[in-house]
């Protein structure tokens, strides 16, 4: 399911839906599907929001309900509905000019999607940088690509529960 290449991973997951469902579970329902936890997102508590405004330029932000800091993570640089996604990536403790890159691809498979996240761009962060975790490449890439596998093993779920009917969370 992962595959590492260079400075990049690779997480595939399928779903049961068509890609421009897929891609709007993606996109639109991201809050619902995104893992909580400061692990996953940069506010980190229960009451962080996550959102992408779908357009190219588009804020990829958190923000916390009601009147909270707003924290911009990236910004949107392709939105191909309903085939394919990507946006600049900046981790929490990126300089100002620090930014990786998140491609994701949604391809019709069988009877849904297959969903292909890649997120590259690690090269351009320096090897001591604090967003590695103090890990050397390959590590850091290795952990990169469970994190995504975690992302979209949520999306997964969050698939299920949307396929089992309009009373489901």
């Amino acid at each position: 399911m992962n595959g590492l290449a260079g400075d990049q991973a690779r997480v595939t997951v399928s779903v049961a839906l068509p890609p421009a469902e897929a891609f709007e579970v993606f996109t639109q329902e991201i809050d619902l599907w995104w893992r909580r936890g400061p692990k996953y997102r940069h506010l980190g508590g229960e009451r962080a929001i996550i959102a992408i405004e779908p357009h190219v330029g588009g804020r990829v932000f958190e923000s916390l309900v009601g009147d909270g800091p707003v924290q911009t993570i990236g910004r949107v640089l392709a939105w191909e509905p309903p085939a394919r996604l990507l946006f600049e990536w900046r981790n929490a403790q990126f300089a100002p000019a620090e930014h990786t890159e998140v491609e994701v691809r949604f391809e019709p498979s069988g009877t849904g999607t297959r969903v292909t996240v890649v997120h590259r761009g690690w090269a351009a962060i320096r090897a001591d940088h604090p967003a590695r975790h103090g890990q050397e490449t390959t590590a850091f890439v290795r952990s990169l690509g469970l994190w995504w596998g975690d992302q979209l093993s949520a999306l997964r779920r969050r698939v299920v529960v949307k396929a089992s009917g309009p009373s489901s969370p």
